[in-house]
């Protein structure tokens, strides 16, 4: 895609994914906007590290505007004044449990966000949009044991408010892809884990409780198991479907390690990589879990080239080796 000097707008630019995609696309010679609210869901001074490494490392072919995707005026104001080539949206309120307790924060921010980006993306011009969905939109699909999930399967009993946002937000992609034309990805990540990940979610959670020597919740019997995703494998298929969405109008792509690892085996590779035996405290199932993902990655392996290369237990070491460099355990 020829961006002809003209930057590409990231939405959740301070986030963990986010950080991730600005630097990737600043070190193969891109002009990034990076876009983020520093939304309080955790500590905003993390995420203020992740946007001076972006500047670090691209000097002047990185602006970064702290703004609001749901502010239609701040937003169509910034795109009509940057005329950006394309948009990488990875900006929403994220977690399954929380969006139990707070729906409608999640519509207004994940669906009207979703939409104002589209409609400014529309008005300046832009060659692509690529949107991030979530493997939480499969819900508890009726499959047989040990098929993964493919882009096909029908998607319409979603399980969480946060699932629900997530296939809203496809459908009105596609709907705006029918009615403009603009080239539309979708990609449903796979419980994305590594390096800057946020510090609610299990992986980096448990590595600090088993290096305390804390109990680990595990809920239900530890059979339900999750197809984890390195962060590095995810910001390729980021990259991928950016480049590659133009031929193919409006898509949805799986990015997942299509290797599902239950809970128990989870826990058990934590304590293997800090060098502890976990303790484990047995709690029920919560409401809005689902009770296993594993991405078929069929469709992106031929499309996008998406092929994951690191193995969880590597992936896991690195995130604590980061974790330690930075001071977080």
């Amino acid at each position: 895609m020829d961006q002809s000097g003209r930057p590409i707008v990231v939405t959740g630019a301070a986030g963990f994914i986010g950080s991730h995609v600005v630097e990737a696309l600043l070190a193969r010679g891109d002009r990034v906007l990076g876009i983020d609210n520093f939304d309080p869901y955790y500590d905003a001074a993390r995420k203020a590290r992740n946007v001076e490494a972006g500047k670090r490392a691209g000097g002047d072919r990185y602006e970064f505007v702290e703004a609001d995707i749901c502010d239609r005026r701040i937003i169509d104001g910034l795109f009509q004044q940057r005329r950006p080539a394309s948009v990488i949206h990875l900006a929403a309120r994220a977690g399954v449990r929380p969006s139990i307790a707070d729906p409608i924060g999640y519509a207004h921010v994940n669906v009207t966000g979703t939409a104002v980006m589209l409609e400014a993306a529309r008005a300046a011009g832009c060659a692509a949009f690529v949107m991030a969905s979530s493997s939480s939109v499969y819900g508890n699909c009726r499959v047989p044991p040990g098929t993964p999930f493919s882009e096909t399967l029908d998607v319409s009993e979603p399980i969480s408010p946060y699932a629900a946002t997530k296939r809203a937000c496809e459908l009105i992609g596609h709907t705006h892809w029918h009615l403009t034309g603009m080239p539309t990805a979708c990609l449903r990540f796979f419980t994305v884990f590594g390096p800057r990940q946020r510090p609610d979610l299990a992986i980096g959670s448990f590595l600090r409780r088993v290096a305390a020597g804390e109990a680990v919740p595990m809920f239900g019997d530890g059979s339900t198991s999750r197809d984890y995703t390195f962060i590095a494998d995810i910001v390729a298929g980021v990259l991928a479907a950016h480049d590659r969405i133009p031929r193919y109008g409006y898509r949805v792509w799986n990015l997942g390690g299509s290797e599902p690892i239950t809970l128990m085996d989870m826990i058990a590779t934590v304590g293997r990589v800090v060098g502890r035996e976990p303790i484990i405290e047995r709690l029920p199932m919560q409401p809005g879990d689902v009770e296993r993902t594993y991405a078929d990655l069929t469709r992106s392996a031929e499309e996008l080239g998406f092929r994951p290369t690191t193995p969880f237990e590597a992936g896991v070491a690195l995130q604590w080796e980061w974790m330690r460099a930075e001071g977080l355990a």
